[in-house]
Formats: structure tokens, C-alpha cells, sequence
């Protein structure tokens, strides 16, 4: 929109180039993944949170580490294992002495309360564990008998997972995956990128990401980023693109009828629309295109589409569903 007020233009001006330079502090230590680290940027500013998933060694616990370092905020990085309690990862009331003598309980705060939190191989912890971590996301807070401990401030979760090894692991439930804002699958590097890799990791030199921006600036970003305009039109094409997802639906293509047990729930075109909203100003515009949408579309949504055992057993993927989708949507142009 050309009418857009000089002083939200010259804002939107300082969130491209305040992203710019954590794109560019990032592509310092990580090599390749422009698209996974631009899509986790997106998600850092939309304000949720990220699943990564790929095989090991491609650089995903740097990649948290790497932005962690790029935010003055603070960093926290949890192994999941079968062991780890509830526990263990919120903390708990230890019996403390005080100095007069008398003894208290006193909340001992865990990893979580932290800016950036990594929650390495979360798929290893049990379903019990995990759990623990759905109202820290969603609500940003956690409960300890019975007392709510706010988690204030910037607060990002970024979970990884192996693909390929399941013995021993416990799959996120449905619940659990719809409080990401993104599922990215991380991709193996070009040969181009491995070589660029082993420069940087078998030489002497050892390159560290310098903090960019504080996690107020994060924060207003994210407001920001809300005051977007969307035509009713585009944000109709993203509504029908999630309606579709769902087998029962008018909307429904082929694909989902056949191969889908459940589509999205209300949480994909909010994180859809949100991601388009930033995807369009780092594209140097003032409101939303179908192409933002078709753009973010498969990262907000490959997680909240539930395939039926006939889509599990011909292994298709939720993002051939998606694909269809986004051509058959009756807004689609």
C-alpha cells in the first residue's frame, strides 16, 4: 500500500535491516541453510517456536547456539533423554534454611526459565516430559505446585529431532506439535557448502557470532510485524487453504480425502498469516501477496496435517498435501 504512514514506513525500513544483520551475524558460523535460518528468524520474530528436524550432524545445535549468541539474552540448552522428569526441566520447591534458622521451601527455577531455549533430540524424552513443556509454550509460564512462575520476557523454544532413529523414541503428540509455529526440515549440505565447512571447521580459526540485538528489539519487532495489513481476499486464501486440509471439508482436494485423517487446526492459518506479514516486509513490501502465503505455507502447516494409515503406508508427504492445496484453493490466483 502506497498510504502508509513515513513513520511506519521508516520502522518497517529498521526491521528490514535489523533482520538483514541477523541473517548476516548467523551466516557467519553457519554455512548453506539460507532457507532454515531465514524460516527460524521469521519464527524468532512471529514470536513461536521451532521444530528442527534431520539427520545428525547438520549443524541444527549450532545453529541455536549461533543465534542465541547473536540476542543478548540467555541461553539454555536441555538433552532430552528417557530419564529427564518434569523436574528437571521446570525446576522445583527445595527446603532452604534461612538465616534466623527457620526453614522454608523455596522455588529453585530449571533450564526452561531461560530467552533461547534448545530442546535437543526432544522426541528421546517421555510423552510425561514432554508435556511439561506445553504451557511454558503456549502460555509462557509454568505451574510448580500449585504456584504459576511467569517466564518474562523473549522466550524461544527451538526442538530438534533424528528422522531416522526411532528405537527408544517417544513421537510429539498432536497437541504438542501444533505449539510449533514451524516444523523445518533440515537439508545435507551441496558439495559446494561441505567444503566451505570443513574450511571453517578443521582450521585453526574458530568463528563466533557477536550479540546484534537485544530481546526488547525482538519484542518490537513482533509488534510490528502485527500492524502488516492483509487484504480480506489473501487472508481468505490462507483460511481456505487450512479449511481444505481437512478431509470432511468442501474445500478438500483429492489428496487430503484420501490420504488425510485430520488437517490443520486454527493455530496454522494464525501462524500462516503471521509469517506471511514478515515475510512480505523482508520483501521489501507493505502488505501481504498469495505468494507470502504460498511461501510459509508448508513450514506452518507439515506438522498439523495428520496422514491416515493408507497416506503412512504409500508414504506420502504432508508436503505433497500442501502442495495441492495451495493450487486448488478456490482464492488461489
Amino acid at each position: 500500500m502506497n498510504d502508509i504512514a513515513p513513520e511506519l514506513r521508516e520502522q518497517f525500513q529498521a526491521f528490514r535491516d535489523d533482520f538483514r544483520r541477523l541473517q548476516q551475524e548467523v551466516g557467519k558460523v553457519i554455512v548453506g541453510q539460507r532457507e532454515t535460518v531465514d524460516s527460524v528468524l521469521i519464527a524468532l520474530v512471529a514470536g513461536g517456536h521451532v521444530l528442527l528436524e534431520g539427520v545428525p550432524g547438520l549443524g541444527k545445535t549450532l545453529l541455536v547456539r549461533t543465534l542465541a549468541d547473536t540476542l543478548d539474552s540467555r541461553f539454555s540448552r536441555i538433552q532430552f533423554t528417557p530419564d529427564l522428569m518434569p523436574a528437571d526441566l521446570l525446576g522445583t520447591n527445595v527446603l532452604a534454611e534461612a538465616a534466623d534458622g527457620s526453614k522454608k521451601f523455596q522455588f529453585e527455577r530449571g533450564p526452561i526459565f531461560a530467552n533461547v531455549v534448545l530442546a535437543d533430540e526432544i522426541n528421546r524424552a517421555t510423552p510425561k516430559t514432554q508435556s511439561a513443556l506445553l504451557e511454558a509454550m503456549q502460555e509462557h509460564s509454568v505451574t510448580v505446585g500449585g504456584i504459576s512462575h511467569a517466564l518474562d520476557g523473549l522466550f524461544f523454544v527451538l526442538a530438534t529431532q533424528n528422522p531416522l532413529e526411532m528405537e527408544g523414541t517417544y513421537p510429539l503428540p498432536e497437541a504438542q506439535l501444533d505449539r510449533f509455529l514451524f516444523k523445518l526440515i533440515v537439508p545435507f549440505p551441496t558439495t559446494t557448502e561441505m567444503e566451505a565447512i570443513m574450511d571453517r571447521t578443521t582450521e585453526s580459526q574458530t568463528l563466533q557470532a557477536s550479540s546484534m540485538l537485544s530481546q526488547e528489539r525482538i519484542l518490537e519487532m513482533n509488534r510490528l510485524a502485527r500492524k502488516i495489513p492483509i487484504a480480506d481476499s489473501i487472508r481468505r486464501y490462507a483460511i481456505e487453504v487450512v479449511m481444505g486440509s481437512h478431509p470432511e471439508h468442501e474445500l478438500a482436494t483429492p489428496m487430503v480425502k484420501r490420504f488425510v485423517r485430520y488437517g490443520s487446526s486454527p493455530r496454522g492459518a494464525q501462524a500462516v498469516i503471521l509469517a506471511a506479514k514478515i515475510h512480505a516486509v523482508l520483501d521489501g513490501r507493505f502488505h501481504v501477496a498469495h505468494d507470502d502465503i504460498r511461501t510459509v505455507a508448508h513450514q506452518a502447516l507439515r506438522h498439523r496435517i495428520m496422514l491416515n494409515f493408507e497416506g503412512q503406508a504409500e508414504d506420502v508427504s504432508t508436503d505433497r498435501v500442501i502442495d495441492e492445496l495451495l493450487q486448488r484453493s478456490p482464492a488461489g490466483v
